[in-house]
């Protein structure tokens, strides 16, 4: 009487077993992908609408995705964008234009790639007497709106399915979200998301957070702090009878928010409400007023500057310049 026991226990153990990993979401750890994986990935993903969770940089150095963790992370990011500037935005919509497989890596290309594409005319040769000579010049260039991720395995890639690769690309697409908004607000804090669904503005805000929560300002002025000898720059949102916001900012950053209300009551903020992590920003130059890193110059590789030539525009008054002087053996003016 026991056997007949055991072996239903053991026959529904065997049975719950197969449930459990029939269920499981992960990739299976020893099936490598098959071909028909392949296309089911390049069918699922080619052309397909998504909005940004992160920054790209712009340039031919995108972004690595392995084990949940992006790289580089934002301070190794800080001085490349800063040097080359984004390709795009938490928040903007992009288009994955293609899907490679290398190795222990998927490669995903989103709005054209980091490099221009050429055509297929731009390929024909015409033979002479001077060589080959391309009927239609290339275009293979940087393309500032296009970069690139990869997904980084172990060793191989996978055997996985398309679901579980969207999972996998969740740090750095989000392909649920219906309008920009949705999408900018799964890429902030829960302090900044709910200020920005009640139209609210925070001290420690950036312009981007502001602009998503009121719209872009009517009115903007641009003044210097008599007691820090500090430039800034304020917003004004709304008309008497109604509030009036005056929103100051600092560089990027909400530094005070002023609010006169109908009853005459104003209401000033200064204290930081929000503290953010640090954002890569593009320079706008240095110090000096000069050319920001990385300017297009026409200068030949490893060739030095010329110290005579300024580098930028003279700021005090121009010179005028002298009359002409009379061409030779010409009669004297009456």
């Amino acid at each position: 009487m026991k056997l007949p026991y055991l072996s239903a226990v053991l026959s529904c153990l065997l049975f719950g077993l197969s449930l459990a990993v029939a269920d499981d979401p992960k990739p299976s750890a020893s099936a490598h992908i098959t071909n028909q994986t392949r296309v089911e990935i390049i069918r699922a993903f080619t052309s397909e609408l998504v909005y940004l969770r992160t920054t790209f940089p712009m340039g031919q150095r995108g972004l690595l995705l392995k084990n949940g963790t992006i790289s580089p992370n934002a301070a190794e990011l800080q001085p490349i964008i800063a040097l080359y500037g984004p390709a795009a935005k938490p928040g903007d919509q992009a288009i994955l234009s293609a899907v490679l497989f290398k190795g222990d890596r998927i490669h995903f290309e989103i709005n054209g790639g980091p490099v221009k594409k050429k055509k297929w005319y731009q390929h024909i040769m015409i033979a002479g007497a001077g060589g080959d000579v391309p009927i239609a010049p290339g275009d293979s260039t940087d393309n500032p709106h296009g970069s690139f991720v990869d997904v980084e395995f172990d060793h191989y890639i996978p055997d996985l399915t398309p679901q579980q690769l969207k999972d996998l690309l969740r740090p750095v697409f989000d392909f649920n979200s219906k309008s920009v908004l949705e999408a900018y607000l799964e890429t902030v804090p829960p302090k900044v998301k709910e200020a920005i669904q009640h139209h609210h503005v925070l001290v420690g805000m950036n312009r981007e957070m502001v602009i998503y929560a009121k719209g872009r300002a009517p009115r903007k002025t641009r003044e210097k702090d008599p007691d820090s000898d500090e430039d800034y720059e304020e917003w004004i949102y709304g008309e008497p009878p109604e509030d009036v916001d005056f929103v100051r900012f600092v560089d990027d950053t909400v530094v005070r928010v002023e609010t006169m209300k109908v009853t005459g009551e104003k209401i000033v903020r200064t204290e930081k409400e929000v503290d953010l992590p640090s954002q890569p920003k593009v320079a706008k130059g240095d110090e000096s007023g000069g050319r920001p890193p990385g300017a297009p110059s026409l200068r030949r590789p490893g060739e030095a500057a010329d110290p005579s030539v300024p580098t930028s525009a003279p700021t005090g008054p121009v010179a005028p310049m002298p009359p002409p002087s009379p061409p030779p053996n010409s009669p004297a003016p009456q």
